[in-house]
């Protein structure tokens, strides 16, 4: 396989309801959508789904924009690979920025699928054609705010609910949607707002008798020795999301006891390839996995659905309808039925982009190798830049 071009789309999507974590409110989200293209003409694409702030992580839309025009496209474009793994080690001199990476990594996946003419759950070992989705819900004004929402989904037929939780935001409304859904799978996440702070620990020891199926990240990333204390004293299990983005970070804090859940996101791992090395490890450790999101278009949201179907995905995942969060999606949209969405059948990323919306909700693009000078999305020339040396 080899990449003839590529091009970059900075895109911008409203959301039907704003969404507040522990860090921040969000009302629209820029992502950056990754096009690649071999030499027989077929298109891959992949999603950088960073936030456009620092708070989840490190990356930012900014920053990862800078490493896929500076250096991941150029080490990618003009690159012959036996397998779309192989793509990571042209740009594997870079360190982190594993936002920027996924894009790139999941749109040579995407086309090494196509081109061999098979979904992308096979490519990467999926056994499931269908998956069990969840939601996740913000941080509200109100309590009953919070419940109307939780009311919304559960009559949509969601099975689970996350609900996002901040010192001060959490034992009421926690013990207020399980009072009025009793059956109801419910796990909490907090984004690592807590600290080894009496107030805090008392907090989320109140959480214990919930019945919860986790609280996912309860205190900063590198703060795997608290997570193992409040491990070893609580019987709902702790989930770990930022603070793994490797597998030696699993492997860590899997002999400290840190926690007993692994929430992959391919985003935060620096792609496929990086998640199903993950899902493979947890398997061996005895971790459950699940595929977490951070709100993505239907590109993005079709590759985490065809990494929910390999068998470790035990627990619901994060990969709700595209109508969750966008009136209108740079794919057709992605559906859910009773809470379980069907994963893409069709060769490669198994849904169609509808180019002529993504044009329209575009902010920039790049655009790079021979046959980049016309986008045939945009009807129109834009900028190439030159191929580094």
């Amino acid at each position: 396989m080899k990449i003839d071009h590529a091009r970059l789309h900075l895109v911008r999507l409203p959301l039907v309801h704003s969404f507040e974590t522990s860090s921040h409110r969000k009302a629209h989200l820029d992502h950056i959508l990754v096009e690649l293209v071999d030499d027989e003409g077929n298109t891959g694409w992949g999603e950088i789904a960073s936030p456009s702030d620092p708070y989840y992580t490190a990356d930012t839309v900014q920053t990862s924009w800078s490493i896929a025009t500076r250096y991941l496209l150029p080490a990618v474009v003009g690159a012959e690979v036996d397998k779309p793994g192989e793509l990571a080690g042209r740009y594997g001199k870079v360190r982190g920025n594993r936002f920027a990476a996924a894009g790139v990594d999941a749109a040579g996946w995407a086309l090494w699928a196509t081109r061999e003419g098979i979904p992308l759950a096979s490519a990467l070992g999926g056994t499931r054609s269908s998956v069990v989705a969840g939601v996740s819900l913000g941080i509200e004004k109100t309590v009953d705010d919070l419940l109307a929402q939780v009311g919304t989904h559960v009559d949509a037929g969601y099975r689970r609910v996350k609900l996002k939780i901040a010192p001060g935001w959490d034992v009421e409304p926690v013990r207020a949607v399980r009072a009025a859904y009793p059956e109801l799978m419910l796990q909490v996440d907090a984004n690592g707002a807590y600290r080894d702070d009496p107030d805090h620990l008392a907090a989320l020891a109140r959480l214990d008798d919930a019945g919860l199926l986790m609280i996912e990240q309860p205190f900063a990333p590198r703060d795997l020795l608290t997570s193992a204390a409040l491990q070893a004293r609580s019987s709902t299990p702790v989930c770990l999301d930022e603070s793994i983005e490797t597998v030696d970070d699993l492997r860590t804090a899997d002999a400290l006891g840190a926690g007993r859940i692994l929430n992959i996101k391919a985003s935060r791992m620096g792609g496929l390839t990086a998640a199903v090395r993950a899902h493979d490890a947890a398997a061996e450790l005895g971790w459950p996995v699940w595929c977490g999101g951070m709100h993505e278009f239907g590109i993005g949201r079709a590759a985490n659905v065809a990494l929910s179907s390999l068998p470790g995905f035990t627990l619901p995942s994060d990969v709700s309808a595209s109508e969750k969060y966008y009136a209108r999606d740079v794919t057709e949209p992605i559906t859910a039925r009773d809470g379980v969405v069907d994963v893409p059948a069709r060769a490669g990323l198994g849904v169609e982009v509808d180019t002529e919306f993504l044009v329209r909700s575009r902010l920039d693009t790049f655009a790079l190798g021979d046959g980049a000078e016309h986008d045939p999305a945009a009807g129109l020339a834009v900028a190439v830049a030159p191929r580094q040396s």
